[in-house]
């Protein structure tokens, strides 16, 4: 018996390698390396994601999650499980700092507490702990992107001002350049406050001979001393 040939194909009727696809390339398979991707230059978000409901990452849900529960009869009361979805709408909202509208999927809780606060920019600039945890993984970064603009930096310096801490506490939403101009700044304020002397600051003529007239109070006010310890009874000059 012959041992079976193998069929060889024309070069011609080879398939060829493909050369180029027209699908555009996904940034990502999953929910997981989506955030990923989305939050790959972006701090940690502290409360970190959404494990149970995972399109609450993509949007601000403010916490909210499917509800269960028994749909039951009126007649025999037969209980029938059911789910209550949350009331999710796709809205374009303005931002006054981006100066754009942003397209985003909002809870409709969520979108009222926008409108009373008084708009997008105000409900991802809350500073409470409670307002942190609603803004979600979607929250996180569109708060950090609205950080990056130069008048909200202005506001959160002018807010750490009356709060009484120091401006140097937002290097991380600074760039290198605006570093170098706040460094730049606070020395040439140091120096300025170096320059004013004694004199500028009591409103009083300058006195050359003022280290000597202190020298000479503080002499008087030991003999003075002394002279009191003497007159004591019942006690010693110390040397």
């Amino acid at each position: 018996m012959h041992p079976p040939q193998r069929s060889i194909l024309h070069p011609l009727c080879q398939p060829l390698p493909r050369s180029f696809s027209s699908t555009a390339q996904l940034p990502a398979r999953s929910s997981r390396s989506a955030l990923k991707h989305a939050h790959r230059n972006i701090p940690v978000y502290p409360h970190g994601p959404s494990l149970l409901y995972k399109q609450s990452n993509f949007g601000l849900y403010g916490n909210v999650k499917p509800q269960y529960g028994n749909k039951v009869s009126e007649r025999n009361e037969i209980k029938t499980r059911r789910k209550w979805e949350p009331n999710i709408h796709d809205k374009r909202l303005w931002s006054v700092a981006l100066q754009k509208y942003m397209q985003v999927r909002v809870q409709a809780r969520v979108l009222r507490t926008i409108d009373k606060v008084g708009g997008l920019d105000e409900y991802l600039l809350g500073e409470s702990p409670a307002r942190i945890k609603e803004l979600g993984m979607e929250g996180w970064k569109l708060r950090w992107r609205l950080m990056q603009d130069r008048g909200v930096k202005e506001r959160l310096r002018r807010r750490r001002v009356e709060l009484g801490l120091p401006p140097q506490g937002l290097e991380m939403f600074l760039s290198d350049t605006e570093l170098l101009d706040e460094e730049q700044g606070m020395v040439d304020q140091a120096r300025k406050e170096v320059e004013i002397t004694p004199s500028e600051m009591t409103g009083e003529e300058p006195d050359d001979h003022r280290r000597d007239t202190f020298d000479e109070e503080v002499e008087r006010m030991t003999q003075e001393d002394q002279a009191e310890m003497q007159r004591r009874p019942g006690t010693s000059r110390v040397e």
